[in-house]
């Protein structure tokens, strides 16, 4: 897959993922990020946040199974609504996660397994829990990652309590 420069378009959708990261209930031991999974018509699939529904949740891990839960009505979800996730791009104020200590598969994975095929972030993740590596190891995998550091400060902003010291 060829690599493809982050649009306008993609720098509103980071930035609201960055907003989303805000209602993140605060932690001294786990990064607030937010997360929104968009078609590629520009319709929103789905949306998360850190500790959003378990204090353990990651933000890519809430927007995933939002994508793919199906309505009570017993309609399509809204993955397939949209036509699968491969034309998807997964917008993540923070780097997807390589490796996690609160559950068995890291976003990284969950979003390769879900067929998502593009990912724009804002900041990598610092070691300070966990190695990082998530936008590597996906692009390894054949996910494209795209970065915008112009909203890195953004997305520092929101975890400035983890990174003093």
């Amino acid at each position: 897959m060829a690599e493809t420069a982050p649009t306008q378009a993609d720098a509103g959708w980071l930035a609201a993922a960055i907003d989303l990261s805000r209602q993140c209930p605060p932690s001294p031991s786990a990064f607030s990020v937010g997360a929104i999974l968009v078609a590629a018509d520009g319709t929103v699939i789905a949306t998360g946040y850190s500790r959003e529904c378990d204090g353990r949740d990651h933000a890519e891990e809430v927007t995933l199974a939002r994508a793919a839960a199906a309505p009570a009505d017993g309609g399509p979800s809204p993955a397939q609504a949209a036509g699968g996730l491969a034309a998807a791009t997964m917008y993540s104020s923070l780097e997807p996660c390589r490796s996690r200590l609160s559950r068995p598969r890291s976003c990284s994975e969950l979003i390769v397994a879900a067929g998502v095929r593009r990912v724009v972030l804002a900041w990598l993740e610092p070691p300070l829990f966990v190695p990082g590596g998530g936008a590597r190891w996906l692009r390894e995998q054949g996910v494209i990652v795209a970065q915008i550091p112009e909203l890195g400060q953004r997305a520092r902003a929101v975890n400035a309590h983890l990174l003093r010291g």
